[in-house]
Protein backbone atom coordinates (compact mmCIF):
# COMPACT_ATOMS: atom_id res chain seq x y z
CA UNK A 1 0.00 0.00 0.00
CA UNK A 2 2.82 2.36 0.90
CA UNK A 3 4.50 1.75 -2.46
CA UNK A 4 1.27 2.52 -4.27
CA UNK A 5 0.85 5.78 -2.34
CA UNK A 6 4.43 6.83 -3.11
CA UNK A 7 3.91 6.21 -6.83
CA UNK A 8 0.61 8.10 -6.70
CA UNK A 9 2.30 11.13 -5.09
CA UNK A 10 5.13 11.06 -7.65
CA UNK A 11 2.63 10.88 -10.49
CA UNK A 12 0.80 13.94 -9.16
CA UNK A 13 4.05 15.92 -8.84
CA UNK A 14 5.12 15.03 -12.37
CA UNK A 15 1.75 16.09 -13.73
CA UNK A 16 2.00 19.45 -11.96
CA UNK A 17 5.52 19.98 -13.24
CA UNK A 18 4.31 19.43 -16.79
CA UNK A 19 1.49 21.99 -16.39
CA UNK A 20 3.12 24.73 -14.30
CA UNK A 21 6.15 26.37 -16.02
CA UNK A 22 9.28 27.04 -14.04
CA UNK A 23 10.13 30.60 -13.04
CA UNK A 24 12.60 30.85 -15.93
CA UNK A 25 10.06 29.43 -18.37
CA UNK A 26 7.34 31.84 -17.23
CA UNK A 27 9.71 34.79 -17.63
CA UNK A 28 10.66 33.61 -21.11
CA UNK A 29 7.00 33.27 -22.09
CA UNK A 30 6.29 36.78 -20.80
CA UNK A 31 9.19 38.18 -22.81
CA UNK A 32 7.92 36.51 -25.97
CA UNK A 33 4.45 37.91 -25.39
CA UNK A 34 5.84 41.41 -24.84
CA UNK A 35 7.88 41.14 -28.04
CA UNK A 36 4.81 40.01 -29.98
CA UNK A 37 2.74 42.89 -28.61
CA UNK A 38 5.51 45.36 -29.41
CA UNK A 39 5.84 44.01 -32.92
CA UNK A 40 2.10 44.37 -33.57
CA UNK A 41 1.85 47.85 -32.07
CA UNK A 42 1.18 50.57 -34.64
CA UNK A 43 3.61 53.48 -34.64
CA UNK A 44 2.50 56.84 -33.33
CA UNK A 45 1.99 59.34 -36.13
CA UNK A 46 3.20 62.84 -35.25
CA UNK A 47 1.94 65.63 -37.52
CA UNK A 48 3.66 69.02 -37.77
CA UNK A 49 1.82 71.92 -39.40
CA UNK A 50 3.57 74.74 -41.20
CA UNK A 51 3.24 78.50 -41.42
CA UNK A 52 -0.13 80.22 -41.95
CA UNK A 53 -1.99 77.19 -40.56
CA UNK A 54 -2.54 75.40 -37.26
CA UNK A 55 -2.88 71.81 -36.03
CA UNK A 56 -6.53 71.65 -37.11
CA UNK A 57 -5.34 71.64 -40.73
CA UNK A 58 -4.58 67.94 -40.14
CA UNK A 59 -8.12 67.07 -38.98
CA UNK A 60 -9.10 65.06 -42.06
CA UNK A 61 -5.83 63.12 -41.95
CA UNK A 62 -6.16 62.51 -38.20
CA UNK A 63 -9.68 61.10 -38.60
CA UNK A 64 -8.55 58.61 -41.24
CA UNK A 65 -5.48 57.49 -39.33
CA UNK A 66 -7.45 57.01 -36.12
CA UNK A 67 -10.01 54.86 -37.97
CA UNK A 68 -7.10 52.64 -39.01
CA UNK A 69 -5.99 52.30 -35.39
CA UNK A 70 -3.02 54.66 -35.35
CA UNK A 71 -2.32 56.82 -32.30
CA UNK A 72 -1.87 60.40 -33.53
CA UNK A 73 -0.39 63.61 -32.13
CA UNK A 74 -0.86 66.87 -34.06
CA UNK A 75 1.78 69.19 -32.64
CA UNK A 76 1.26 72.93 -32.13
CA UNK A 77 4.31 74.19 -34.02
CA UNK A 78 5.46 77.46 -32.37
CA UNK A 79 6.59 79.08 -35.69
CA UNK A 80 9.12 81.29 -33.89
CA UNK A 81 12.51 80.07 -35.09
CA UNK A 82 13.78 76.95 -36.80
CA UNK A 83 16.10 76.08 -33.91
CA UNK A 84 13.47 76.74 -31.26
CA UNK A 85 10.67 74.99 -33.13
CA UNK A 86 12.85 71.92 -33.74
CA UNK A 87 13.85 71.80 -30.10
CA UNK A 88 10.19 71.92 -29.04
CA UNK A 89 9.30 69.10 -31.43
CA UNK A 90 12.29 67.11 -30.20
CA UNK A 91 10.92 67.34 -26.65
CA UNK A 92 7.47 66.22 -27.80
CA UNK A 93 8.98 63.21 -29.56
CA UNK A 94 10.88 62.29 -26.39
CA UNK A 95 7.56 61.77 -24.57
CA UNK A 96 6.40 59.09 -27.02
CA UNK A 97 7.19 55.42 -26.44
CA UNK A 98 7.78 53.14 -29.37
CA UNK A 99 8.12 53.77 -33.11
CA UNK A 100 7.14 57.09 -34.68
CA UNK A 101 6.20 58.19 -38.17
CA UNK A 102 6.76 61.92 -38.52
CA UNK A 103 4.86 63.97 -41.12
CA UNK A 104 5.36 67.67 -41.80
CA UNK A 105 3.54 70.14 -44.00
CA UNK A 106 5.31 73.09 -45.62
CA UNK A 107 7.67 74.73 -43.07
CA UNK A 108 6.90 71.74 -40.82
CA UNK A 109 9.24 69.77 -43.08
CA UNK A 110 12.10 72.08 -42.06
CA UNK A 111 11.29 71.45 -38.40
CA UNK A 112 10.93 67.66 -38.60
CA UNK A 113 14.15 67.31 -40.61
CA UNK A 114 16.07 68.83 -37.74
CA UNK A 115 14.10 67.46 -34.78
CA UNK A 116 14.25 63.79 -35.85
CA UNK A 117 18.04 63.71 -36.16
CA UNK A 118 19.49 61.09 -33.82
CA UNK A 119 16.09 59.83 -32.59
CA UNK A 120 16.05 56.03 -33.14
CA UNK A 121 12.27 55.86 -32.64
CA UNK A 122 11.54 57.88 -35.79
CA UNK A 123 11.21 55.26 -38.52
CA UNK A 124 9.96 57.37 -41.44
CA UNK A 125 9.62 61.01 -42.53
CA UNK A 126 6.67 62.08 -44.67
CA UNK A 127 6.89 65.44 -46.45
CA UNK A 128 3.51 66.90 -47.40
CA UNK A 129 4.04 69.79 -49.84
CA UNK A 130 6.98 70.44 -47.55
CA UNK A 131 10.55 71.61 -47.38
CA UNK A 132 13.25 68.95 -47.05
CA UNK A 133 16.35 71.10 -46.55
CA UNK A 134 20.00 70.25 -46.81
CA UNK A 135 22.35 71.71 -44.22
CA UNK A 136 22.71 75.46 -44.72
CA UNK A 137 19.46 75.97 -46.67
CA UNK A 138 16.53 78.12 -45.52
CA UNK A 139 12.84 77.87 -46.32
CA UNK A 140 12.97 81.22 -48.12
CA UNK A 141 15.86 80.04 -50.27
CA UNK A 142 14.16 76.78 -51.20
CA UNK A 143 10.82 78.42 -52.05
CA UNK A 144 12.61 80.69 -54.54
CA UNK A 145 14.94 78.06 -56.00
CA UNK A 146 12.51 77.47 -58.86
CA UNK A 147 10.06 79.99 -60.39
CA UNK A 148 6.40 79.92 -59.45
CA UNK A 149 6.02 81.04 -55.82
CA UNK A 150 3.70 84.04 -55.45
CA UNK A 151 3.62 84.02 -51.66
CA UNK A 152 5.64 87.19 -51.12
CA UNK A 153 3.03 89.41 -52.79
CA UNK A 154 0.27 88.17 -50.46
CA UNK A 155 1.98 88.73 -47.11
CA UNK A 156 1.45 91.37 -44.44
CA UNK A 157 4.03 92.02 -41.72
CA UNK A 158 3.56 92.74 -38.03
CA UNK A 159 6.50 94.45 -36.33
CA UNK A 160 6.82 92.77 -32.93
CA UNK A 161 9.46 95.13 -31.56
CA UNK A 162 12.56 92.93 -31.38
CA UNK A 163 13.83 93.54 -34.88
CA UNK A 164 11.83 90.69 -36.39
CA UNK A 165 8.37 90.56 -37.95
CA UNK A 166 5.48 88.16 -37.89
CA UNK A 167 4.10 87.32 -41.32
CA UNK A 168 0.51 86.48 -42.27
CA UNK A 169 -1.26 85.95 -45.58
CA UNK A 170 -3.78 88.71 -46.30
CA UNK A 171 -7.18 87.18 -45.71
CA UNK A 172 -8.68 88.23 -49.03
CA UNK A 173 -5.77 86.50 -50.84
CA UNK A 174 -5.59 83.36 -48.71
CA UNK A 175 -8.00 81.20 -50.71
CA UNK A 176 -6.27 81.62 -54.07
CA UNK A 177 -2.73 81.62 -52.68
CA UNK A 178 -2.88 78.85 -50.08
CA UNK A 179 -5.99 76.72 -50.51
CA UNK A 180 -7.50 77.12 -53.98
CA UNK A 181 -8.86 73.56 -54.08
CA UNK A 182 -10.51 73.83 -50.65
CA UNK A 183 -14.15 75.02 -50.41
CA UNK A 184 -14.12 78.80 -50.12
CA UNK A 185 -15.99 78.86 -46.82
CA UNK A 186 -13.39 76.55 -45.28
CA UNK A 187 -10.53 78.59 -46.69
CA UNK A 188 -12.10 81.75 -45.27
CA UNK A 189 -12.15 80.17 -41.82
CA UNK A 190 -8.54 79.05 -42.19
CA UNK A 191 -7.53 82.56 -43.25
CA UNK A 192 -9.06 84.02 -40.09
CA UNK A 193 -7.44 81.45 -37.78
CA UNK A 194 -4.02 81.17 -39.45
CA UNK A 195 -0.94 81.19 -37.22
CA UNK A 196 1.67 83.85 -38.11
CA UNK A 197 5.26 82.80 -38.67
CA UNK A 198 8.22 84.88 -37.54
CA UNK A 199 10.36 85.93 -40.49
CA UNK A 200 13.51 84.61 -38.79
CA UNK A 201 12.06 81.07 -38.95
CA UNK A 202 11.93 81.31 -42.74
CA UNK A 203 15.42 82.75 -43.15
CA UNK A 204 17.29 80.62 -40.58
CA UNK A 205 19.60 78.05 -42.15
CA UNK A 206 18.98 74.37 -41.46
CA UNK A 207 21.32 72.05 -39.60
CA UNK A 208 22.09 68.46 -40.55
CA UNK A 209 18.86 66.85 -41.85
CA UNK A 210 17.48 63.53 -40.62
CA UNK A 211 16.42 62.43 -44.11
CA UNK A 212 19.98 61.32 -44.81
CA UNK A 213 19.47 58.48 -42.32
CA UNK A 214 15.67 58.00 -42.14
CA UNK A 215 13.52 56.83 -45.09
CA UNK A 216 11.46 59.64 -46.62
CA UNK A 217 8.15 59.81 -48.49
CA UNK A 218 6.72 62.81 -50.37
CA UNK A 219 3.30 64.07 -51.37
CA UNK A 220 3.76 66.87 -53.90
CA UNK A 221 1.11 69.41 -54.89
CA UNK A 222 0.78 70.17 -58.60
CA UNK A 223 -0.66 73.68 -58.25
CA UNK A 224 1.23 74.83 -55.16
CA UNK A 225 1.75 78.61 -55.16
CA UNK A 226 3.91 78.62 -52.02
CA UNK A 227 6.48 75.92 -52.86
CA UNK A 228 6.65 75.31 -56.62
CA UNK A 229 6.19 71.67 -57.55
CA UNK A 230 9.57 71.72 -59.30
CA UNK A 231 11.17 72.45 -55.92
CA UNK A 232 9.18 69.71 -54.20
CA UNK A 233 10.18 67.11 -56.78
CA UNK A 234 13.81 68.24 -56.68
CA UNK A 235 13.94 67.85 -52.90
CA UNK A 236 12.26 64.42 -53.09
CA UNK A 237 14.76 63.26 -55.68
CA UNK A 238 17.67 64.57 -53.65
CA UNK A 239 16.42 62.74 -50.56
CA UNK A 240 16.09 59.48 -52.54
CA UNK A 241 12.45 59.25 -51.45
CA UNK A 242 10.99 55.76 -51.10
CA UNK A 243 7.79 57.02 -52.74
CA UNK A 244 6.57 60.25 -54.35
CA UNK A 245 2.84 60.80 -54.83
CA UNK A 246 1.85 63.72 -57.07
CA UNK A 247 -1.60 65.28 -56.92
CA UNK A 248 -1.71 67.42 -60.03
CA UNK A 249 -4.53 69.79 -59.12
CA UNK A 250 -3.68 70.20 -55.45
CA UNK A 251 -2.98 73.51 -53.75
CA UNK A 252 -0.46 74.06 -50.97
CA UNK A 253 -3.19 73.05 -48.51
CA UNK A 254 -3.10 69.47 -49.74
CA UNK A 255 -3.59 67.89 -46.30
CA UNK A 256 -6.99 69.63 -46.14
CA UNK A 257 -8.09 69.01 -49.73
CA UNK A 258 -6.63 65.50 -50.13
CA UNK A 259 -6.63 63.91 -46.65
CA UNK A 260 -7.16 60.38 -48.00
CA UNK A 261 -4.09 60.58 -50.22
CA UNK A 262 -1.96 62.00 -47.42
CA UNK A 263 -3.18 59.45 -44.88
CA UNK A 264 -2.59 56.58 -47.32
CA UNK A 265 1.05 57.56 -47.81
CA UNK A 266 1.55 57.89 -44.05
CA UNK A 267 0.15 54.37 -43.60
CA UNK A 268 2.47 53.14 -46.34
CA UNK A 269 5.43 54.75 -44.56
CA UNK A 270 4.32 53.14 -41.29
CA UNK A 271 4.60 49.66 -42.85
Amino acid sequence: MRVRKVFAVLGTLLALAAVVPSGAGAAEDAQKQDAQEQGSKKPTVVLVHGAFADASSWNGVVERLQRKGFPVVAVANPLRSLTGDAEYLRKVLATIDGPIVLAGHSYGGMVQSQAALGNPNVKALVYVAAFAPEKGESALELSNKFPGSTLGDTLSAIDIGDGSKDLVIQQDKYWQQFAADVPRKDATLAAATQRPVNDTALTEKAGDPAWHAIPSYFVVAGKDKNIPIAAQKWMADRAHARAVVEVRGASHSIAVSQPETVADLIVRAAK
